[in-house]
């Protein structure tokens, strides 16, 4: 039976494809909003769709054993009930508590009846990029809680999961609240940066307001909401570290010293 991944050009999506291919599936189906520009292997079939637009989505569920589902509250619902009524089995879905703010993802996906797993990852490495205009610009990061913390993943890892959970059937009905190996503060970060460009970033604590105005360039209308919501969560405390990543893939969790040197020409 074929594995559909959405989202599949995606951050994440993208990653899964690589993983379940790297771990022998072979029915794989990617959806996208564009095939012609997907690139993807040409080992993936690939169809045209958006979960924003569930009237696309009835051909790519047709044959479906599982699927990976990219997370989209505002039309969760008619994905889940058409999903089903294809025949979808298992749904594995990049979600939240159900009291977060992906939480409606979860609520969703447990009420269609279908086996699901659920992954909640907490910061994502990658959303230190939002820092890389500024760190170009400036040669700083601005932030008002310079001392607060998270536990940083890769969303490499976060894929490699994905695609565990949907080849092991072990993992159905199970939620896994995923961490990088560590906790780091805002600074810590930002000094991980500083070293794989080879250079010294300095932190600037700044206002909410100021860190607003710091991020809009590279974030645009998320830059309020960000500093509103997110940033106060890591304020609040963070989960400890766990070791999920590798207790599920059989490889230990990316450092974020390791993911900023990988990344730092994307900061330089």
């Amino acid at each position: 039976m074929t594995i559909l991944v959405t989202g599949a050009t995606g951050n994440i999506g993208r990653k899964v494809v690589d993983h379940l291919l790297a771990r022998g599936a072979r029915d794989v189906r990617a959806l996208t909003v564009d095939p012609g520009k997907a690139a993807l292997p040409s080992d993936v079939e690939v169809v045209r769709g958006y979960l924003r637009k569930v009237e696309t989505l009835p051909a790519a569920f047709e044959g479906v054993s599982g699927m990976y589902l990219a997370p989209t509250p505002d039309t969760v619902e008619d994905v889940v009930r058409l999903a089903r009524e294809a025949g979808v089995e298992h749904v594995v879905d990049l979600s939240g508590e159900p009291e977060s703010w992906w939480g409606t993802v979860t609520t969703a996906v447990e009420r269609s009846g279908m086996d699901w797993t659920h992954l909640w990852p907490g910061d994502f490495m990658e959303n230190s990029l939002m820092w890389a205009e500024q760190i170009r610009r400036t040669g700083a990061v601005r932030e008002p809680y310079p001392e607060s913390a998270s536990t940083p993943i890769a969303m490499d890892d976060i894929a490699a999961v994905a695609a565990t959970a949907l080849l092991d059937d072990s993992h159905r009905g199970k939620a896994y609240p995923l961490t990088g190996p560590e906790a780091l503060t805002r600074t810590e970060l930002v000094a991980h940066i500083g070293t794989a460009l080879g250079r010294e970033i300095r932190f600037v604590k700044s206002t909410p307001e100021e860190t607003v105005r710091a991020l809009t360039p590279a974030m645009r209308d998320n830059a309020q909401w960000y500093v509103d919501n997110v940033l106060t969560t890591f304020e609040a405390g963070t989960a400890e570290p766990n070791h999920l990543v590798e207790e599920i893939t059989g490889r230990p969790a990316t450092r974020f010293a390791d993911w900023a040197r990988a990344h730092a020409h994307e900061f330089a």
